[in-house]
């Protein structure tokens, strides 16, 4: 669904994405992993072009990212941030039925069909107690689902999902995995950047392990996320312990040598 090769990417001289390739299947849950700086965000921000690339290659269900308009990108690529700005004034409501603008064809956007849309959106994600409350009233939890729902009602191929989880608490956190991974069980690809190592193992299908702008991983947690490869990318060491088939990782200590 979702095909890379060969991007490249900088904010100067230097290449901070270097020859970047891979692929994600139609209804595959994909982790991208790496410390702060690896790449992660920019990643994504090319992908959805926020960022203009180098080089190379994206497709979207065989058509070239690079080559659409702004409008059908939003229509086979949904963004979901990790937070909504609270400047916003739209209610919960108003802000879901957003994701439905890149089907805008006449002043009246809202169409039945829109409307049932935002309607099972809001009901799916729990939310629609909240749909006329403003965004600035809604708990931090509550607004991820909200940003979730935005992105679901948009109808794309593939979602792009950077760090949904940063502010929740444990049972929040739990709560929007457990939302997308339904969401990928639907054919729906999903790409997500998390530092949550542990509910990435858990809940995705691949993982991507980035180090200084290159990929230096790519599959099945268990054969990703190793101690070797943890130590190598974020310099800490750490246990893997193995439950019901998911590598957890158990961090023992950092190999910095601290002088305090």
């Amino acid at each position: 669904m979702l095909s890379v090769s060969e991007m490249r990417f900088g904010y100067s001289g230097e290449d901070t994405l270097k020859s970047i390739g891979f692929a994600v299947g139609p209804g595959e849950f994909v982790a991208l992993m790496g410390p702060n700086g690896s790449g992660k965000t920019t990643m994504m921000r090319c992908i959805n072009r926020v960022l203009k690339v180098r080089g190379g290659s994206i497709e979207i269900g065989g058509d070239d990212v690079l080559s659409l308009s702004l409008e059908d990108l939003a229509k086979v690529c949904a963004t979901v941030p990790a937070d909504a700005s609270l400047d916003f004034v739209l209610t919960v409501r108003d802000f879901v039925s957003l994701g439905r603008s890149p089907y805008v064809t006449n002043i009246w956007w809202d169409s039945r069909e829109d409307e049932e849309m935002v309607d099972r959106a809001l009901r799916d994600f729990g939310i629609a107690g909240y749909a006329g409350r403003r965004l600035s009233e809604v708990s931090s939890g509550e607004r991820a689902r909200v940003l979730l729902a935005k992105g679901v009602v948009q109808t794309p191929k593939v979602m792009l999902v950077d760090e949904p989880s940063a502010h929740l608490d444990i049972k929040y956190k739990i709560q929007v995995m457990e939302i997308l991974k339904k969401l990928s069980r639907k054919g729906l690809s999903i790409v997500i950047a998390s530092h949550d190592i542990n509910l990435l193992t858990r809940f995705c299908d691949r993982v991507m392990l980035l180090s200084r702008g290159r990929i230096v991983g790519y599959g099945p947690p268990a054969e990703v996320v190793t101690e070797e490869s943890i130590r190598e990318v974020f310099d800490i060491e750490v246990k893997t312990v193995m439950s019901d088939g998911v590598v957890y990782v158990l961090p023992t200590g950092s190999t910095m040598d601290l002088d305090l």
